[in-house]
């Protein structure tokens, strides 16, 4: 610093971002200006200046500054007082009148700053304790700094890391309007970009669009996976029945936990209405489940290496994803507040329709679990690193009286598989079970389509076909895939299939 540049400084006035001093042993008096300065109440995001040797007037005081004082203020920025650490820089500046110890501190990054647990502001000319209201304006201005996980690049990840036909196919049709999509010219890095999952700077994916679109996410995120796990039993001591792990991207896994629910968790039972007559009551309502578990997705803890767990036993489902409650949700108002850890997958995965974003899951959650005659769900907010939720199955006592969806009939006289039916040898039947009875004998895509009550057959055979083949269903001619004749049928027990 030049002798005209220290002119420049000492002219201020002492406001918020000046403090003059002739004191040289008053460390307190440095270490609580210096964390002033670093937290920037004002928010002007301009340098702060302590000036040792200097009166408050502006007169330089004569002071010789010596190498032990030097070190002496230097040593403030390490020594674990002040912390966050602040970034500042010492230096004497030499005069006709004599030394200036100018100590420069710039303003931080990620406020609130302490000075030996008190967070320090300055108040005009001069220094105070913050109140409690103005610590909430630095920690708010720290949450708006902070990238959030899921908007940080993955450094490690290329371009090539991400399967940019899911992107352009599946994701961008339903996040972008057709119009501006017709007009898009910009190169693909870009379109990602603007809407957070790639990094220009720094040329690579942001782990958002690694965990959205990614080719392998769980290479970048260990723990970027959903394990299921079914036990016979009540407790993990059961023997285990099925097992699967899900590690796709988003865009792809998101659909196969709704084809799991719909295929092997959600069930329906008989329950007598009258002598002629059964309704059938499921032991859990699909959609509060899928609620549950697209809140799983959205709100993990990205960063750890714990995959959500998604286990079903003989009488509860259990849920459970690392990270607890997050930013402005606390135990104490969850679930009336909510708050996004990984903002930018939360918008993706509203845009694909998976969750709304209007904080009102929680509550149709437990209103379709009461219509179902379950019991409420019950959350425990109160672990430090995990969310956990258990779901009581419908009682055989709870079923009587809630209905289920009634009889009807499709145009070809089937009874749609989310209305009544009388279960072949079995009191209880997933899905995939009535799927594969319906073809028992040889159908084609038109009548699994019409016997699902969904209207598009892609849909029927993507999501309730295609997981089948070669497991419990194949092709009546397997050499033509897309045959306008292909039918299918149930694979026999004990027929081996390669």
């Amino acid at each position: 610093m030049t002798i005209e540049e220290l002119n420049d400084i000492l002219a201020i006035d002492e406001s918020y971002r000046i403090e003059r001093t002739i004191s040289t042993g008053n460390m307190d008096k440095f270490q609580e200006a210096i964390c002033a300065f670093a937290n920037d109440l004002p928010g002007k995001r301009q340098k702060g200046y302590l000036l040792i040797g200097v009166y408050d007037d502006g007169r330089i005081s004569g002071l010789k500054v010596d190498d032990a004082l030097m070190k002496k203020i230097s040593g403030i920025r390490s020594d674990g007082n002040i912390l966050p650490l602040p970034v500042m820089n010492t230096e004497k500046v030499e005069t006709p009148e004599g030394d200036v110890l100018v100590v420069e501190v710039t303003p931080s990054l990620i406020p609130p700053v302490r000075y030996r647990g008190r967070t320090f502001i300055r108040i005009g000319p001069r220094r105070d304790i913050a109140t409690e209201a103005e610590e909430r304006i630095l920690f708010e201005r720290r949450a708006a700094f902070m990238a959030t996980f899921d908007a940080t690049p993955c450094f490690a990840a290329k371009i090539e890391d991400l399967d940019l036909d899911v992107f352009r196919n599946k994701f961008l049709p339903k996040a972008v309007s057709q119009d501006i999509l017709e007009s898009e010219t910009r190169p693909v890095e870009e379109q990602l970009a603007a809407l957070g999952m790639f990094d220009l700077a720094n040329n690579c994916p942001t782990f958002a669009g690694i965990m959205l679109f990614g080719r392998n996410p769980r290479r970048f995120m260990p723990g970027a996976y959903v394990q299921y796990v079914c036990f016979d039993g009540t407790d993990k001591t059961s023997n285990v029945v099925n097992e699967r792990e899900f590690s796709e991207n988003y865009c792809e896994l998101l659909p196969k936990l709704e084809s799991l629910l719909e295929m092997s968790v959600i069930k329906q039972y008989p329950v007598p209405a009258s002598m002629l007559r059964e309704d059938m009551v499921k032991n859990y309502p699909y959609w509060a489940i899928r609620e549950l578990l697209m809140n799983g997705c959205m709100h993990r803890d990205l960063q750890s290496n714990t995959p959500l767990r998604f286990y079903e036993f003989s009488n509860h489902l259990e849920i459970t994803n690392a990270g607890g409650l997050y930013g402005n949700a606390r135990p104490e108002n969850f679930p009336m507040i909510n708050d996004y850890r990984n903002p930018i997958i939360a918008g993706a995965m509203k845009s694909l329709g998976y969750v709304n974003k209007y904080n009102r899951g929680i509550g149709q959650v437990q209103k379709e679990l009461s219509e179902n005659g379950n019991p409420k769900a019950e959350f425990d907010v109160n672990l430090l690193t995990a969310f956990a939720v258990e779901v009581k199955k419908c009682s055989v006592q709870n079923m009587t009286g809630h209905k289920s969806e009634g009889t009807s009939q499709n145009s070809k006289g089937h009874k749609s598989t989310t209305d009544e039916y009388r279960p072949f040898g079995k009191n209880v039947m997933t899905l995939q079970e009535r799927i594969v009875d319906f073809c028992s004998e040889p159908k084609s895509m038109a009548d699994i389509a019409d016997f699902l009550g969904v209207k598009d057959k892609r849909k029927a055979r993507e999501r309730y076909v295609d997981p089948q083949l070669g497991i419990t269903l194949e092709r009546t001619i397997p050499d033509k895939p897309t045959s306008r004749l292909q039918k299918y049928i149930a694979i026999k027990k004990g027929t081996s299939h390669t």
